[in-house]
Order: C-alpha cells, then structure tokens, then sequence
C-alpha cells in the first residue's frame, strides 16, 4: 500500500518537475507503481473509513473488499452498480454499499480524493470564531450583506431563507455551490462555520478553495 500523504509529495515534485497538472501527474506515478510492483496492491488514495472500521462493521478489510469487487466481472459498469450489488450480493446496508463502493474507487484511482460520484470536488473547512450566529446568517441572507462578506465575488443565494443550511452559488454555479451550517455556541457570542464547497470541476480547485475558505474564517474571526 502507497499511503496517500507520501503519494501526494510524489505527485506534487513530479508536477514542479514536468509542469503538469495534478491528474496528469498522479495518472502517471499510479501507472509506474502498478508497474513495478506487481502483485501488491498500490493504494492510489486511502479511503473515508479506515481499515479497521471497515472491518469491524463489514467483516472485510479494504484489500479484501477491493479483490472481492474486482473479481466481480459487473465492477467496471460504475459506481450506482457496485454499490448495488454490494447491497443485493454481499449483504452490505445502504450506507455501508456506498462506504465501500467509494472507498475502492479511491484506492483504485478511479476516484481522487474530495472526489464525489458525479465527478465533481468537494472542499470543506470548518472553523469556530467569535461572531453572532443570528447576524452572520441574516448577512448571508443580505444580497448588500453578501457583497460586503465576499468582495470580489459574485455570490448569489441559492437556499431558501427559512433553510436551515445557507447555499450560496459562486459566479453563476460556474465556480461551484458553498453549503454553509452556523452553529451557535452555548454563550451565544461564539459560532461554528462549517463549509462545503461543491460542485467543483477539477482537483486543482480544491486547493485553491480550501485557502480561500480558511482566509475567509480567519477574517471573519
């Protein structure tokens, strides 16, 4: 197993050394480890859950459950027939189905990390600082407010008032969709930010988000 963390250094060096994007350079170590080390499995990423979680709850650790779904001649159709037949086959519940179809995805390479089914990237930062959760929501809700919050931005409502999670679309849904959650603390003057920035295209623009996010609790801090 190449654990991701050491895997990553490898990728990055490789991209300040050809120029190459981030998926063009992981594509291409995870190809030359295949090849050189044949016979053991190279984790292209590790997985949400880890091994022994997956066992405890499944009966199976991640290296068995990756030759049990590869065995299986059905496990190229994708991942909604995985995750089926994991649940009608295997005896997996529904949430356990998806754990495992998504955790072989990522270990395989056909999914990279932030990754979701469809494709798209997620990056999430969650932050407590002292503000009032009552006044940041009602900004958020501000269309004047929001310009004030984001400057730069084009960021536009994309919840309902009355919701208990805030979406806000950036640049038309283009530059993905912020779901933001406020949890107010006990002494009411504190306030928990959780964001998760979705809907994004590339792995590069995780990266970019997660700094943009972090730059923007610390700020409203």
């Amino acid at each position: 197993m190449v654990k991701q963390e050491s895997f990553k250094k490898r990728v990055r060096a490789r991209m300040e050394t050809t120029g190459e994007r981030y998926a063009a350079a992981r594509a291409e170590l995870l190809a030359a480890a295949k090849r050189h080390q044949p016979g053991e499995r190279v984790w292209a990423s590790e997985p949400e859950a880890g091994d022994g979680s997956v066992r405890d709850a499944t009966g199976k650790g991640w290296n068995e459950w990756c030759d049990t779904i590869e065995a299986w001649p059905g496990h190229t159709d994708g991942h909604p027939a995985i995750a089926k037949w994991l649940e009608e086959e295997n005896g997996l519940d529904g949430w356990w189905s998806q754990q495992v179809t998504g955790g072989f995805e990522r270990i395989v390479g056909w999914r990279m990390p932030y990754q979701r089914p469809d494709g798209t990237f997620t990056a999430s930062k969650s932050k407590t600082v002292s503000i009032d959760a009552a006044k940041l929501r009602a900004a958020l809700l501000s269309d004047a407010a929001r310009r004030d919050l984001f400057p730069g931005q084009k960021v536009e409502l994309r919840s309902k008032p009355e919701a208990k999670a805030i979406r806000l679309g950036f640049d038309e849904g283009r530059q993905g969709v912020a779901l933001m959650s406020l949890t107010a603390a006990d002494t009411g003057d504190r306030c928990t930010i959780t964001v998760a920035h979705e809907k994004l295209v590339a792995y590069d623009d995780v990266e970019r988000w997660k700094f943009y996010w972090g730059d923007w609790l610390d700020a409203l801090g």
